[in-house]
């Protein structure tokens, strides 16, 4: 095959995959693995987890977390009928463990498998905080975000594929250079910009379903406050992570509460 074949089937595999929108964001998205194939690789890789760290059982905080996951995801059955998705969660299978790590953090695998580390819960510091953390990671397995990384990763490496053939008949220092080039400029200018952005549409939709599901949005704002000071400065520059600065993140909150409220009034939930 020529060179410039392979690049313009990379480029063809982007745009033949990219065609199915998502009813959440209204976006297409870019998914080369379907639900039937992701969730039970991800079930599996959940259970292994929990049997590697010490879940934690019957105490005040795990009915806590049991609670809260169960008010987001009710949320995000009505959001989603509201949307005329019934059938968008079939195959989701919801489940929110509290593990005992000190570790400032949370996630959700594909499928709707949920973890809260023990460590967020001071910052978290009441059910709205808890509901923030919950209605954002949901919201990541709402949007399909892992098989979307998971898709990029795929055309990351086709097109360093089609960098090695480009350069095959140059010297062996130029094609490393290359390479080299070509890992930097994707993964800053593709794969980090890509990673913010699901972080950002994670915090849209995360603020409409924890406002349908009784918590007040703006609780969202004082929450990641809280992440901000907790994390004591050591943030790398926005540009090199793959989340928004805290800055960043906390003014785009500011700007997406009052479409929150407005959705969740039309269920009846009305914040001043």
């Amino acid at each position: 095959m020529k060179k410039h074949s392979i690049l313009v089937a990379i480029c063809t595999l982007g745009l033949v995959f990219s065609c199915a929108t998502n009813p959440l964001t209204g976006k297409k998205t870019l998914n080369f693995v379907s639900n039937s194939e992701l969730f039970p690789s991800s079930f599996a890789e959940y259970g292994t987890f929990l049997k590697e760290n010490k879940v934690i059982v019957g105490t005040a905080d795990a009915r806590k977390v049991e609670s809260v996951g169960t008010k987001i995801k009710l949320a995000a059955e009505k959001y989603l009928n509201s949307l005329g998705q019934q059938e968008y969660l079939n195959g989701y299978q919801w489940e929110y463990k509290l593990i005992n790590d000190k570790q400032i953090n949370a996630w959700c695998m594909p499928g709707g498998k949920i973890v809260v580390y023990s460590g967020i819960l001071p910052v978290t510091k009441d059910d709205a905080g808890l509901a923030t953390v919950m209605g954002h990671e949901v919201s990541h397995a709402l949007a399909n975000h892992g098989a979307q990384r998971m898709s990029a990763a795929q055309l990351q490496g086709l097109g360093a594929v089609g960098v090695a053939v480009a350069t095959g008949g140059k010297s062996e220092e130029t094609q490393q250079t290359w390479q080299q080039i070509y890992g930097v400029g994707s993964q800053v200018g593709v794969m980090l910009p890509y990673g913010r952005n699901h972080e950002t549409e994670a915090d849209k939709i995360g603020l409409v379903l924890m406002a349908i599901a009784g918590y007040n949005p703006e609780e969202a704002i004082s929450f990641w406050g809280r992440m901000a000071a907790s994390s004591n400065g050591q943030a790398p520059p926005e540009f090199l992570s793959s989340h928004p600065s805290d800055a960043t993140r906390i003014a785009n909150l500011k700007a997406m509460v009052p479409e929150a409220k407005a959705i969740a009034a039309k269920f009846g939930m009305i914040y001043k």
